[in-house]
This record gives C-alpha cells, sequence and structure tokens, in this order.
C-alpha cells in the first residue's frame, strides 16, 4: 500500500477518533490532530525531489476493471502543490482553533471530526486520477463544508447560507457528473492524465467539458454563482479561513488549472473563463468597497481574488499558468491570516463593524502588525510574494496578449481588479484599526492569549519570505506549468526584474488604489449601491420559492393521500410500458406447458382463491391471512420445484410478514372502510387481472427469448469453486452477487428506522424495565410447585422472565412452558442453519428469521416486558454492527489485492468428527444474520411494544377521565 494511500485511509481514522477525543481533551486536542495534518504536509514536502526527477507518482488498486473502476491516485507537480496547501493551511488552523473556541464549546467535537473529514475529502480530491473517484472527493468536500458552514445550527443564518451553499454546489456537482460520464467514455478511458494527454474531440466531449466547467464554477463561487461565499461567512472564523481561502473555493482552481492544457484550444474554452471570471473580479471588487462588515469585506475580496485566478488559468498558456501558481500560493498564504485576524478582532470587541472599531491597533500592536503585512501582500506591495506574483500575472498576460484578445481583456481587467483590491484592502486596515475621531475606542470584552496570533505570523511570515525567497519556489512553480505542452517560457520569478512595464503597471495600481481607498474614507458614501433585486442572491432566493410553490402544487395534484390511486397510477404505468413492449415483441412459445404436476394445480387454485376472498374480505385480519395463504401457496410451489431454500425462506418470511401486519392492525379498525364505487371496483379488478396476465406473459417471452445458455447453469461450478459451498442460493447471497446483498441489508437497516420513526413518540429506546434473569436459569423441576395463591405474583414462580408482571387473567401456564421449552431450541436451530448454508439448506437470512421467531412467541407470550428482558440490547445496534460486520468482509480482500467478496477458506481437520470447512463469506452470513434479527427486534418494539405501551397510556388516560366525570368504564385495554 503506498504513501497516499496510507494517508487517505489515516485521515478519516483520524477523524473518527476525534470526536471522542477533544469530548475528552476539550479545545487541547486540536493541537494533537493539528501535528497529524502537520505530519501530512511533511510526508508530502518530502516528496518534492522524487516528483522533480520522475515526474509523477502513481498508485492503482484495481476495483472493477471490467467497467475500468479503480482507485488510482497520482502526484505530480500540481497535485503536490494543492496537497502542500491543503495540509499545511490545515494544520495552521487547527492550531488556530485550539485558542479560538471555548472549552465544552456546542458541537466542538463535531467540528472537529468534520474539519478533519473535509481535510481527507479536499486531499483525496486532488491526489484522485480517476474522474468517478475525484468526483466521490468532490462531494465529500459538498457534504462537509454544508455540515462546517452549518456548524452554529442555532442561528437561522448558519443554516440558511449552509443549504444556500449545499444547494448551489451539488448543482454544479451534478452537471460535473454528467461531464464526466460524457468525457470518459468519449476519451475510453477514466483516468484524468489520459484524457489530458489525448483530448477527445466532437460535439459531446465539447459539451461534457462545459458541463465539468459549471462543476468547477460553482465550487469557486465564480459568476453567475458567486453570491453563497459572502452568505457562508456565517461559519466560525477557521471555517472561512481554511475552506474559503486555502480549500474548498480552491478546488474548481485546481479543476480548472488542470483542463487547460488538455482543452484550452476548446472553441469557447478561454473566452467563457475570461470573461467569467472578469466580471466575479469586478463585482466582487465593488461589492467589498460597499461593506461595513470587516469579514464581508474579506470575503468579496476572495470572491474578487477568485475570479483573478480563473482569468489568469482560463487563458490556458503555460506562462499564465506559472504566474497563476505563484498567484495561488500568495493568495492563501495572504488571506487566511486576513480571516484569523477577522476572528481575534470579533472576540475581543465582539463586533466586526468598521463604523465600532476605533482604537484596535494601539490596544492591539501585534495583530495590526501582522494583518497589515498580510494585507499589504494580499494589495501586492513590495517585497511580500504578493507583489512577486501580481507583477508575474502582468508581464504573463502582457507577453501572452500580443497574440490573444482574451488574454488582453484579461490584463486590462487584472489591472482595474487590482486597483480595486488595494483600494479595499486601505479600507479594511482603516476600518478594523485605525484610531477615528468620531468613534468611541472599541472595548475589548474579552481577552485572548498571545499564542493565538501564532497561526496569523506564520502564514503572515510565509507572505513575507515568499517574496524574498521567489528564485528558490521558481523551478517548482515551473514544473506544474510545463506540463501543458507548446506555449513560450514563463519569466523567472524574482522579486526584482528592472524597470519593466509590469513594475510601471504595479506602481500605477498601488497609486490609484491607495488614491480610491482616501477618498472612500473621506466620503464613505460617494459609491453607487446597485438595487437588491438584480443581484444574483435575489435571483436564487427568487427561484427557490417558484420551485417550491412548484413542489406544493405537484404534491397536491398527484399525491392525494390515497393507497389505492398510488397503486393504481403505478400499476397502469406497468402495463402501458411494458405491456407496449410485450406486443411489439408478438412472439410468444409455440408450446406452453402450463402445469407439471396436479399438485400444482391444487396449490394454484387455492392461491387463486385466497387472492379473490382476500379482495372481498370485510375485515382487516382476515384479509391479512387470506393474503398469508398465497405466499405459503408459493412456499410449495417453491418445494415442488425442488428448491428447498426458497421454500424455507418464503415460509420464515411470510410469517414474520403476518405476524407484523396482525401487529399493526391492532390500532386499526376492525373492518375495512366504505368500499369504493361499483366502477371503481371494476377498474381496479381489469388493473390487477391486466398485471398478473401481463407478468405471466413477460415470462413466457423471457424464457423463450433466450439465445444462449443461461448463467445458472454454471452457478453449481461457480459456487464451489469460487465460494468453496455446495449451496448454490447461499454462496450466490453472500459471495456471487453479495454486493446485491448489501443493498438489500441497507435497505432492510432503512426500513427498520423507518418504521421505528413512525411509532415512537420521542427516543427509539425501549423504556421497559430490566428484569432479573435469575430466573431464567432456574431449573424447570423447580418451577413445578404448588402455590397458596395463584393470584399473588409474590407466591407465583414464572417460567418466563417476565412472567410476574402478566396480568393472571391473560395468562396461559400451557403456552408459557412450551414457549420456555421450545426458545432456545429454536436459536441453536437459527445458528444450525447460519453455520451450515454454506453447503445445505439454511443461510444467515433463514437464520435470522428462525431466531426472529423465537423472539416472537416470548413477545406474544410474555409482552413488551418478556421482550425487553429476553433482549437488554437495543436494536439499532444489532443492526448497525451487522451491517459494518457485513461491509467489512465485503472490502477487507481490497487490502490484500483480491476483489471485494473474494472468498477464502480452510479445511479444519476435527478427527473422528471429519472435517470443518472455514469460508470468510460465513461472516457475511453473520452479519445478515444480525441485521435480519435486528429488524425483527425493532419491528416487535415498534409495531408490538411500543403499540402495547401508548395502549396502555390511551387505557390509563380514559380511566382517569372517566373518574373524573364519574363515568363507569364500559371496556378495556383491546
Amino acid at each position: 500500500m503506498g504513501m497516499m494511500t496510507t494517508t487517505l485511509l489515516a485521515l478519516p481514522i483520524a477523524a473518527i477518533l476525534s470526536y471522542p477525543v477533544i469530548r475528552r481533551l476539550g479545545r487541547r486536542a486540536f493541537l494533537a490532530f493539528s501535528l497529524v495534518l502537520g505530519a501530512v504536509f511533511v510526508l508530502f514536502a518530502f516528496q518534492g525531489g522524487a516528483i522533480a526527477a520522475g515526474g509523477a507518482i502513481v498508485e492503482e488498486h484495481r476495483w472493477v476493471p471490467q467497467l475500468d473502476l479503480a482507485f488510482t491516485f497520482r502526484l505530480d507537480a500540481v497535485s503536490w502543490i494543492f496537497a502542500l496547501l491543503v495540509t499545511g493551511a490545515g494544520a495552521l488552523v487547527l492550531l488556530y482553533c485550539m485558542h479560538y473556541f471555548e472549552d465544552g464549546e456546542e458541537g466542538l467535537a463535531r467540528f472537529g471530526s468534520v474539519f478533519l473529514g473535509f481535510a481527507s475529502s479536499m486531499l483525496g480530491l486532488v491526489l484522485s486520477d480517476n474522474i468517478y473517484l475525484m468526483f466521490v472527493f468532490w462531494e465529500g468536500t459538498t457534504v462537509f463544508s454544508f455540515l462546517l458552514i452549518g456548524h452554529m445550527a442555532r442561528q437561522r443564518t448558519a443554516r440558511s447560507a449552509a443549504l444556500q451553499a449545499l444547494i448551489v454546489t451539488t448543482f454544479g456537482g451534478l452537471a460535473m457528473l454528467v461531464g464526466l460520464v460524457v468525457l470518459g467514455t468519449a476519451a475510453q478511458t477514466t483516468n484524468l492524465s489520459e484524457i489530458l494527454a489525448d483530448p477527445p474531440d466532437g460535439t459531446a466531449a465539447s459539451v461534457a467539458v462545459f458541463l465539468v466547467l459549471i462543476g468547477a464554477l460553482s465550487k469557486s463561487a465564480i459568476f453567475p454563482f458567486h453570491f453563497w461565499l459572502p452568505g457562508a461567512m456565517a461559519a466560525p472564523t477557521p471555517v472561512s479561513a481554511y475552506l474559503h481561502a486555502a480549500a474548498m473555493v480552491k478546488a474548481g482552481i485546481y479543476l480548472i488549472a488542470r483542463l487547460g492544457p488538455g482543452f484550452g484550444d476548446l472553441p469557447g474554452f478561454r473566452t467563457t473563463l475570461v470573461v467569467l471570471g472578469a466580471v466575479t473580479m469586478l463585482n466582487g471588487g465593488i461589492r467589498a468597497l460597499r461593506q461595513y462588515d470587516i469579514k464581508q469585506i474579506v470575503a468579496h475580496g476572495t470572491v474578487s481574488q477568485l475570479g483573478l485566478l480563473v482569468m489568469v488559468f482560463g487563458v490556458s498558456d503555460p506562462r499564465t499558468d506559472f504566474a497563476g501558481y505563484a498567484l495561488l500560493l500568495a493568495h492563501a498564504v495572504a488571506k487566511a491570516p486576513l480571516f484569523l485576524a477577522v476572528g481575534i478582532i470579533d472576540h475581543c470587541t465582539g463586533t466586526r463593524d468598521l463604523r465600532q472599531l476605533s482604537g484596535v491597533g494601539r490596544r492591539r500592536p501585534g495583530l495590526a502588525v501582522t494583518t497589515v503585512l498580510a494585507a499589504a501582500s494580499m494589495a501586492g506591495l513590495p517585497p511580500l510574494l504578493g507583489f512577486v506574483a501580481k507583477e508575474s500575472v502582468f508581464t504573463e498576460l502582457m507577453a501572452v496578449g500580443e497574440g490573444s484578445p482574451v488574454a488582453v481583456l484579461a490584463f486590462a481587467v487584472a489591472l482595474v481588479g487590482s486597483v480595486l483590491t488595494v483600494a479595499y484592502m486601505g479600507r479594511f486596515l482603516w476600518g478594523a484599526f485605525a484610531t477615528k475621531r468620531d468613534t468611541a475606542p472599541a472595548e475589548i470584552i474579552h481577552e485572548q492569549p498571545g499564542t493565538i496570533l501564532i497561526a496569523p505570523v506564520i502564514f503572515t511570515a510565509l507572505a513575507c519570505l515568499g517574496g524574498l525567497a521567489a528564485p528558490l519556489l521558481d523551478p517548482w512553480l515551473r514544473l506544474s506549468a510545463a506540463e501543458q505542452p507548446g506555449g513560450g517560457h514563463p519569466e523567472h520569478l524574482a522579486l526584482w526584474h528592472g524597470l519593466t512595464p509590469a513594475l510601471g503597471a504595479s506602481v500605477l495600481v498601488l497609486v490609484l488604489g491607495v488614491l480610491l481607498a482616501w477618498w472612500l474614507v473621506r466620503k464613505p458614501r460617494t459609491l453607487p449601491v446597485v438595487p437588491e433585486r438584480f443581484s444574483a442572491s435575489h435571483a436564487y432566493w427568487v427561484l427557490t420559492h417558484w420551485l417550491d410553490v412548484l413542489a406544493v402544487r405537484l404534491t397536491a395534484l398527484t399525491q392525494r393521500g390515497s393507497l389505492p390511486f398510488y397503486l393504481a397510477v403505478i400499476l397502469s404505468v406497468l402495463i402501458v410500458t411494458i405491456g407496449g413492449a410485450v406486443l411489439a415483441v408478438g412472439e410468444f412459445p409455440e408450446e406452453l406447458v402450463l402445469v407439471s404436476s396436479p399438485v400444482q394445480i391444487s396449490i394454484a387454485a387455492v392461491m387463486i382463491l385466497a387472492a379473490v376472498f382476500a379482495a372481498k374480505a370485510h375485515t382487516r385480519f382476515q384479509a391479512v391471512v387470506l393474503v398469508g395463504v398465497t405466499g405459503y401457496g408459493m412456499a410449495a410451489v417453491f418445494a415442488l420445484h425442488g428448491a428447498p431454500d426458497l421454500a424455507l425462506t418464503q415460509v420464515l418470511v411470510e410469517t414474520v410478514t403476518l405476524i407484523a401486519f396482525v401487529l399493526v392492525i391492532r390500532r386499526l379498525p376492525q373492518h375495512i372502510g366504505v368500499r369504493a364505487k361499483s366502477s371503481r371496483r371494476w377498474l381496479r379488478a381489469a388493473i390487477g387481472v391486466g398485471v398478473g396476465v401481463l407478468l405471466g406473459g413477460v415470462a413466457l417471452l423471457a424464457m423463450d427469448a433466450r439465445v444462449a445458455d443461461p448463467i445458472s447453469l454454471q452457478l453449481p461450478e461457480l459456487a464451489y469453486l469460487g465460494g468453496h459451498g455446495m449451496n448454490v442460493v447461499n454462496v450466490m447471497l453472500v459471495d456471487i452477487r453479495g454486493w446485491d446483498t448489501m443493498g438489500e441489508l441497507s435497505v432492510i437497516l432503512a426500513a427498520a428506522t423507518g418504521v421505528a420513526s413512525l411509532v415512537f413518540l420521542n427516543t427509539r429506546v425501549d423504556n421497559a424495565p430490566k428484569l432479573t434473569r435469575r430466573d431464567a436459569r432456574s431449573r424447570v423441576n423447580e418451577l413445578i410447585r404448588r402455590v397458596e395463591d395463584p393470584n399473588d405474583p409474590a407466591e407465583r414462580r414464572t417460567w418466563l422472565l417476565a412472567g410476574r408482571n402478566l396480568d393472571p387473567s391473560r395468562r396461559s401456564i400451557v403456552l408459557e412452558v412450551v414457549i420456555r421449552l421450545i426458545f432456545h431450541a429454536l436459536i441453536l436451530l437459527s445458528f444450525y442453519l447460519l453455520l451450515t448454508g454454506h453447503n445445505s439448506p439454511g443461510g444467515g437470512f433463514a437464520g435470522g428469521l428462525v431466531a426472529g421467531l423465537a423472539l416472537v412467541a416470548r413477545y406474544l407470550t410474555g409482552g413488551r416486558d418478556e421482550l425487553r428482558a429476553t433482549v437488554p440490547i437495543d436494536a439499532g445496534k444489532i443492526l448497525g454492527v451487522g451491517l459494518a460486520l457485513a461491509a467489512t468482509v465485503a472490502v477487507l480482500p481490497l487490502f490484500f489485492g483480491h476483489a471485494a467478496l473474494a472468498s477464502s477458506w480452510i479445511d479444519l481437520d476435527l478427527g473422528p468428527l471429519g472435517t470443518l470447512p472455514i469460508v470468510t463469506s460465513t461472516f457475511f452470513d453473520i452479519g445478515v444474520y444480525l441485521v435480519v434479527f435486528g429488524l425483527i427486534l425493532d419491528v416487535l418494539r415498534s409495531l408490538g411494544a411500543e403499540i402495547d405501551s401508548q395502549e396502555e397510556l390511551d387505557l390509563q388516560t380514559s380511566l382517569r377521565d372517566d373518574a373524573l366525570t364519574g363515568t363507569r368504564p364500559t371496556g378495556g385495554a383491546r
């Protein structure tokens, strides 16, 4: 296992472990996890030599070779820069969190876990070479950013901002997914490096690239998706510093930088990116000048700088790419400390309004110096890294612009936008730290330790040293730009190039920017204000409002609350679509063998009569029983066809389903409601008959339409050679088609959770009292004795754990004795079916059903107290352990170079007892057993014990009301 794979496995584990660690240690734990990300940063930094020498480090783990699906990671110069950015900035922001948050703050452990989860996703994104794997990590950053932005969930603004960011970036992600699928199909490969090395052409590929760009632009808050980022400032300051300065918004920039070398010559590619980047830069810069919240100034400035990055990379030339990577680093190390400084000011003074801030610079000189240097780098002042990067951008845009109109446009907008940058950075510094004559000095309401400045100082030091050490950065950035063929060679990165046009442009920008900042400070209301109704944010809310209105109207039209109506629509569509296909084929078998045994006719007749009488039943109980008869008839058909496994499973499933139905109808009226009109009954009958005839016809056509031998003929050999089992059905479920079973287990888990959420009023935990298990260990002959008063609970010895809690009038001693005797036998039978199912009828599914039926027997005999005493474990835990065990067994072979769900086995020689085969898929079957058992337990606690509790509460309420009104009760519990 390579370095990248190990890292991407270790970071999620650290994210999981961070939750209990932070809960126990508090904010001090952030230091430890900061060191974790710092160690990953160092690890990647040491890979620089290998990248410079060999070009790229590739790790590939094949998953489904037939579909070209693999876990492929590639560390080249581009991904190396972004990996250092993600891990280094993350380590410093976590260090800042140690001082920013308070011990005991709500959601602190969740924040740390989600933060590390985001860092893992972001690192996986920049390292992934497989486009589908990259998309998985891409969506991971979307989900984790939603949780981070909405961290302060009690605040409506935080929830709204998180939802807005989620909707916008998810929309872009869906468009991107479609583009990636089309692009991979056109290129006949799913590796991004191979796609860029030999880009596909054609209309489909062109459309696919622009769909991918939609995802990139939405993630990086580029017009028209720019509005979500300023709203996301509702997040805590560490989130803004990491996601919106160094990580998440850079994901789109990363993708654009990747696509440029391969698709830069695509018609409209350069123009689209440069125009949208230009609009974003100017719009963000102008809006930053109108803000009074210093965090919003930095946020809109971030939008403006992202627009500049998109413009520079959008030109798609090696020279501008080189300048783009320099600008990328300069922006990260300058913008992050600005956000962190805003957080410190907010904590100290309780406000971010520049009209209320005054004298902060004098009272916090260290913070002021750090922030001034970071803002100076952001504005492009020498000798800082921002100046070197900005001058490189001007130089390369002018060089490329000699033959490229889009480069000329980019240069002009970059010039104007840089003036705005200097102006809003000057206004930010004046508003945050200046002493204003007409404003009272801001009161320091919360002292911060000096160590909180460690992270901002390190960021700012990098911005300062980066300008002086620019020649050392030059070869590494040149490696990234060299990956694009063609074009000229970029000018080397240095602090001084002499008197050049770029230097003149930089001086002009600084002069004009300072004058604009001075003018705005003197006359703050001189900038025109664009009406809110013309903003993109307002357009978003209008669009979502009308979508909500449309959804409500469609729901009112289609969701009438009538189950017969829903079924009629679904089945009618089935008849029209599938039935039309059947009629179009029109070729039925010439010879039809309807029956192979007279017994089948008898079973079919019983099933048909049961179905007819179920439809005509007047009570719900009759209908349920008759429907159960059809299920048992199907089990008999399976048995006649030599399928004991299917017959056994069908009987067990039908029994459990019948019991669940009976538990449900206890709270429903005994008689079925008013019947539909005659015309509707005939329509429903026609639909039912039509579906039955249609499915029968489809089965006949499918069997007759075979042109090759069915795969089922090879299943016995596959089961024995691949799964080391003789029971084809069981081996197919846990090995050959194990992924289907995994999906079914997930559905079972969702069903159990859904049932519990519908029934439990407050909490899912069963509140029945825990009972002693001492009586369970008593011998049978000790329970057989004469008592003086059978109705006295103190005198009565019980056959069940909760026997003393039972009403004597509702007890059945015979039933208690029988259940006590057969319960453990049923449990042993379930274990037998589980362990022998690989070679004999049975398996985890059947075994779990038998164990569940044993539990049903205990519940029906002793009630909810007996159920709680028999299994004093939460059903959700059993379901979770079962699914986790099955998933672990499924993916474990991947770590040993085998396919998922690959089976291994050993044969243990037990001497006279024979040989015991132990197959790894048996542990998968144990997971199935636990999930099925947990489902039945959850259904019993939901539809059984909880409904019992509600009935008892209703009875007590009724008796109390009768007592208050003097009315004599007329009945008891049902």
